[in-house]
């Protein structure tokens, strides 16, 4: 009997089994196809579409990525000795203060006439000069008598300005002809601050009307090419440059043909400063201007005079004039000076004319040179 109901516990088992398999089995059997046209009951959402952003349109202009300089509009040159004036106030102590409470005395003796000499030639004016301006002096008082202080300004201002030469040809020859650039050539010693006296003879010329490019002949300070275009962009003037160590000459040539290609009114040639003694060196500057001719003749040699070397000025314009025929000169930092003198010396050892002179260091300080403007600031207004 317990056997019997044994057996019957373990069949039951077993069909219970069974149909646990049998059952998973057809579920399985009973699921619809994955692939063809059959539809599922298990459909995934429809998914929402993504939109595009929307970008704003370009427009037509893209700005560049470098800003462009801005280009300066120098100041007129016409009343700029005027207006610089006040800057020669360490002359005007030697000219308008001394000389004149000398000349304005009741009675003018050897001792006074001695001391006038002495003011002069302190000021640079040198001694062949001075000589003849005391002597024009003493004619004077001799026949019109000591007088009041402003005829005695009158009478010195009048000889001043007669040493000063003021028939002299002060123009700047800039003006493009045959086709082809005028061409200027700046020269001058190392370290009278040439390159920066030549970016201020373009803002001089540009102020006048001109279309100016630059030549940075001066290709032995790494600087120097450097500075130049700087001044140039300023003023959107063109720099033609070569490698640093080359040909000078080869840039300077270069510079006037580009000129030529472009139609600019003057091509501004900037060359190394070099020591007036240095035979080598000026040989170099000779070769410059003449392989520079081949476009045709050089129509200005400007040669750039620190105010401060005083008469050693002087030999250093006469050995230039030997090499390159001067044909100018800019007499630069006369306002760091009381040796305003320096004009008249000039004019009378070398018969060259001062064309420009730097009053300071600002980029339109350089002026064109009046004589009598130039006498009168000299002197001041309450000599």
């Amino acid at each position: 009997m317990e056997y019997v109901v044994a057996s019957l516990i373990l069949l039951a088992v077993l069909v219970v089994g069974a149909i646990g398999l049998v059952v998973p089995r057809r579920r399985r059997r009973e699921l619809p196809p994955t692939g063809g046209s059959a539809t599922t009951t298990l459909e995934r959402p429809p998914t929402a579409p993504v939109e595009e952003p929307t970008l704003p349109p370009l427009p037509d202009e893209l700005p560049p990525l470098v800003q462009a300089p801005t280009i300066e509009k120098p100041e007129p040159t016409a009343g700029r000795l005027v207006r610089l004036r006040a800057r020669l106030s360490r002359s005007q102590s030697v000219f308008g203060k001394g000389l004149l409470s000398v000349l304005s005395r009741d009675h003018l003796d050897e001792d006074a006439w001695e001391e006038i000499e002495d003011s002069l030639i302190s000021a640079d004016v040198g001694v062949e000069a001075t000589q003849a301006l005391v002597e024009r002096l003493r004619e004077r008082v001799r026949v019109l008598g000591t007088r009041t202080v402003a005829e005695v300004r009158q009478q010195l201002a009048e000889e001043l300005t007669a040493a000063l030469e003021p028939g002299m040809d002060r123009s700047l020859r800039t003006a493009p002809h045959d086709g082809r650039p005028a061409v200027v050539l700046v020269v001058g010693v190392n370290g009278a601050g040439k390159t920066t006296t030549c970016g201020k003879v373009a803002r001089v010329l540009i102020a006048d009307g001109r279309t100016v490019l630059l030549g940075a002949a001066d290709t032995f300070r790494a600087a120097a090419a450097e500075q130049l275009a700087t001044w140039g962009e300023r003023v959107g003037a063109e720099t033609v440059r070569g490698p640093e160590g080359g040909d000078p000459a080869s840039v300077a040539f270069d510079a006037v043909k580009r000129g030529i290609d472009t139609g600019i009114d003057t091509v501004l040639i900037d060359t190394a400063g070099r020591l007036q003694n240095k035979v080598g060196l000026m040989d170099e500057l000779g070769k410059v201007k003449r392989v520079v001719e081949k476009h045709g003749p050089v129509d200005e040699t400007l040669l750039i005079l620190d105010a401060t070397t005083g008469q050693n000025g002087l030999e250093q314009a006469r050995v230039f004039t030997d090499v390159v025929d001067v044909t100018g000169v800019v007499l630069t930092k006369l306002d760091g000076t009381a040796k305003g003198g320096i004009v008249i010396a000039v004019q009378n050892k070398l018969g060259i004319p001062v064309k420009l002179v730097g009053l300071g260091e600002g980029p339109d300080d350089l002026a064109p040179f009046e004589p009598a403007a130039f006498v009168e600031a000299l002197l001041g207004t309450d000599a």
